[in-house]
């Protein structure tokens, strides 16, 4: 099935600036299997600030590289 563990994960995801893209594939990431990275996350502080917080609460490993 799809639930937790159902999605491989392991990918990258180039959001092109889109807040959209870059949050739905985090919240995607929550049942992966392998982590889900974000080339730029700076776009969601904008459109929703309590992002990282809301993921966080909900047990994701939200993680900014440099």
């Amino acid at each position: 099935g799809m639930g937790p563990g159902g999605v491989p994960g392991g990918a990258t995801v180039a959001a092109r600036l889109d807040h959209r893209i870059a949050m739905s594939f985090l919240v995607l990431g929550l049942a992966a299997r392998r982590p889900v990275w974000v080339d730029d996350a700076a776009p969601i502080a904008t459109s929703f600030p309590g992002f990282a917080g809301l993921m966080r609460g909900l047990g994701a490993d939200l993680r900014e590289e440099a």
